[in-house]
């Protein structure tokens, strides 16, 4: 079967402009009620339930995934299967966001009379202010489009668009209403690299005790190299006669040296080792590690506790293996 390039071209491109220009006409819908609707969501005591049929249904799912992870406990519940029992997981302190563009879905209509006996609060989500379920919502969310991508007229497309890009606004405007954190969204997320990124410690990946490289400035190069074989990092800590960081000798420094290191048992370590060498505290984030060692272009740290004290060592290789980079 053939294709026309340039016909496919212009068909995806109209998808996107009409797409692209329901959700520009939802900034100019922001109002109160959008103020509202996050007011409410804010006050709900309990969780935020979604609900929605069919291609609503699927963006309703996306919608409460995208409020549970940004601060705002919440939950989809399929409205025909709360009918068969799943409304039992709704309790009177939680709060309904029905999405439907027509307003008339069958199955979340039949959902109304219980969610009043409960006493559970209504925000809907629909294409029709003078839908039935914008009629006996407590707050509605105007989410018309002129007209579906679709050249039909049937597929629903800028519609959900719509619905997806004010559920964003609602997770976001919450988010930030909250003060909801980096490190908070990590924490719902620990198996991501991004919460591996805000939440793994320089502590939890150095090297610390015996397994610490390191050395008197005393010493002779033969000792380091030792030391430094021993750990595998690559470096080996050079300490005062206080026991503070006086330098480090790295395999980088056995390198440019090699043409005047002579004998490596009687040459004295301090001849080769970088004097104050960069360090990082162990409170810090293993992220931070990753910056400091790329924007250097170094491969190791020295790591210091608040009183700068020496209390480990990590390489770039430890960063890799905590999955952090």
């Amino acid at each position: 079967m053939s294709i026309d390039h340039s016909r496919l071209l212009a068909a995806a491109a109209e998808v996107l402009e009409t797409e692209a220009r329901a959700i520009t006409a939802l900034t100019r819908r922001l109002d109160q009620t959008f103020v509202g609707a996050c007011q409410k969501m804010l006050d709900c005591q309990g969780h935020l339930i979604v609900t929605g049929m069919g291609k609503s249904g699927h963006i309703g799912h996306k919608i409460a995934a995208t409020l549970a992870s940004t601060g705002t406990p919440a939950f989809f519940v399929h409205p025909a299967e709360a009918s068969h029992g799943d409304l039992g997981m709704i309790r009177r302190e939680d709060l309904l966001l029905a999405l439907s563009n027509s307003g008339e879905t069958e199955e979340v209509l039949r959902l109304l009379p219980v969610l009043k006996r409960l006493g559970v609060g209504l925000i809907a989500m629909t294409g029709n202010p003078a839908s039935t379920l914008a009629r006996h919502a407590d707050i509605h969310l105007d989410t018309s489009v002129d007209q579906e991508a679709c050249p039909l007229g049937l597929a629903p497309t800028a519609s959900t668009s719509a619905q997806l890009a004010l559920g964003d606004a609602l997770a976001v405007a919450l988010l930030d209403a909250r003060g909801f954190t980096a490190e908070d969204f990590a924490r719902s997320h620990p198996g991501g690299k991004l919460g591996r990124r805000l939440l793994v410690s320089i502590a939890d990946v150095m090297h610390g005790g015996d397994d610490l490289p390191r050395v008197g400035l005393e010493a002779s190069l033969a000792e380091a190299i030792v030391e430094m074989t021993r750990s595998r990092l690559g470096m080996c800590a050079v300490l005062d006669d206080h026991g503070r960081i006086a330098g480090v000798v790295t395999d980088g420094d056995l390198r440019r040296h090699v043409d005047e290191l002579g004998n490596i048992r009687t040459t004295p370590v301090e001849r080769i080792m970088t004097p104050k060498p960069r360090t990082i505290q162990s409170d810090e984030l293993a992220a931070k590690a990753v910056e400091v060692m790329q924007n250097h272009r170094i491969q190791g740290l020295l790591v210091t506790n608040g009183d700068g004290q020496l209390v480990g060592a990590l390489n770039f290789q430890d960063l890799l293996q905590a999955g952090v980079v």
